[in-house]
């Protein structure tokens, strides 16, 4: 078992990274095609292996640099049962595809890994329909037993801990912290936002985290958001509460651009990597425990390399200030 099983340093509230958009960045800056959004189906083959592995590299590259940690999220985003099986993957097949894709985090964490950059290896979920509406609402217990198994197998690897991205209603983000917690792995939830700042379900992001807490006895590890822009969602946290100290982590897009209308653009919106980088510092101030930073759909390792600088910034600002 990992020694980050049972405390993962995220939590002791140093600044960590994670990469920007995988998906964006092949298909658009290498011109990779990823059917269905499928950064896993890369692992089918030696080559598709180096591209990602060469992908994560760079990240890991980035965050020695900086001196800061590095959790490194598998490319298995994709990999559960429905979206597997549009691939033509197996059941055999797909549980073989998220444990290569571990295999290849490791790999790069034991060449990057150091004192000052502590790497965490997080085994990726996405959700059981479209990352931008809900086709279909399962209950907990219908979202427990979908992402089970593919849990189910990134727990028997060397994965430090769960993540889901891109959740878009309540139930589904409940069910897959239930069934982390039946295999004693440390979750991450992370949920997407309209540019009201709502999930695509219409519910409240305080209620959602608050009500996923209540009902499961705070076993998440924190919350995330990711898939949208910083000016979607800034006013729902300027609100205030105790619930934004279980937002620790911030994966925004580069472009402003509502959910439809990415769906509709044909060429990539990276928006500007400073830019983005200054509305990371403002969420700082706003977010006590923000400390988990990368990116989403249009973003590379120029908007992360500059939201890392603008965070170093804004946290040497705040402890000069106590």
């Amino acid at each position: 078992m990992s020694q980050y099983r049972t405390h993962l340093p995220q939590l002791d509230d140093a600044l960590f990274m994670t990469d920007g958009g995988i998906e964006t960045t092949l298909i658009f800056h290498e011109g990779i095609e990823l059917p269905c959004f499928a950064a896993f189906d890369l692992l089918k083959d030696a080559a598709g292996t180096a591209r990602l592995e060469t992908y994560f590299r760079r990240y890991a590259g980035l965050a020695r640099s900086e001196g800061i940690g590095l959790v490194l999220e598998a490319p298995t985003w994709r990999a559960n049962a429905d979206w597997g099986r549009k691939l033509g993957y197996s059941a055999e097949a797909l549980a073989e595809a998220n444990r290569r894709a571990i295999d290849l985090l490791v790999r790069v964490r034991d060449e990057f890994e150091s004192p000052d950059t502590p790497i965490v290896i997080s085994g990726c979920l996405g959700p059981r329909g479209d990352g931008y509406r809900i086709d279909s609402r399962m209950t907990r217990e219908e979202a427990r037993a979908y992402h089970q198994p593919q849990i189910d197998t990134l727990a028997a690897t060397e994965a430090d801990m769960i993540a889901a991205f891109t959740i878009t209603y309540p139930e589904e983000g409940i069910g897959v912290i239930d069934a982390a917690r039946s295999r004693a792995m440390p979750v991450a939830i992370s949920f997407t936002l309209e540019t009201d700042g709502r999930l695509p379900s219409g519910d409240a992001l305080r209620d959602v985290i608050e009500r996923a807490d209540a009902q499961t006895d705070a076993y998440a590890a924190y919350y995330m958001i990711n898939c949208a822009h910083p000016s979607h969602f800034e006013t729902v946290l300027g609100d205030g509460g105790a619930w934004r100290d279980r937002v620790h982590g911030i994966r925004a897009n580069a472009s402003r651009l509502s959910h439809a209308e990415l769906d509709e653009a044909a060429d990539l919106d990276d928006g500007n990597p400073e830019e983005l980088g200054a509305q990371y510092r403002a969420l700082n101030g706003l977010l006590p425990r923000l400390n988990v930073v990368g990116g989403c759909c249009g973003t590379d390792h120029r908007h992360v390399g500059a939201i890392c600088s603008a965070m170093k910034g804004a946290r040497g600002q705040y402890a000069n200030a106590i």
